[in-house]
């Protein structure tokens, strides 16, 4: 998986104002991982790469390692990235993006109020 995609989903994960990791799904858990067993350059490329420190990479990974050895979880993951590139570029009014706390603490952005309202009648 590209981890362009791997820092966005992380990125729904950190808390509003000290930007920390918290409770991280198993299946990006998962992800991670098999991420990381992968990466064929040095560890502090990929970490740095996601935005995250060696410590947070290494808790990860032994989550991950954890999960896989219980076979709580396959690790085949249900995301798919967005692709919302006619709604990106009007600007909201609000001066930035539109964030919209989710069920445990994840967090969905938005550029446009249009995305939003169309987001909420899918999900009703």
């Amino acid at each position: 998986m590209d981890t362009n995609i791997l820092k966005k989903r992380l990125s729904t994960f950190r808390t509003g104002k000290t930007g920390r990791l918290s409770k991280i799904s198993d299946d990006l858990v998962v992800d991670l991982l098999r991420a990381w067993e992968s990466w064929a350059g040095q560890s502090k490329d990929f970490y740095k790469e996601l935005g995250m420190s060696k410590q947070q990479l290494a808790n990860v990974i032994k989550k991950g390692k954890r999960l896989m050895k219980n076979g709580n979880l396959s690790g085949s993951s249900d995301f798919k990235e967005l692709k919302l590139e006619s709604l990106i570029g009007a600007p909201t009014g609000m001066g930035g993006p539109i964030e919209v706390s989710w069920e445990k603490g994840k967090v969905i952005r938005f550029s446009q109020v249009d995305a939003l309202v169309d987001f909420l009648k899918k999900v009703a």
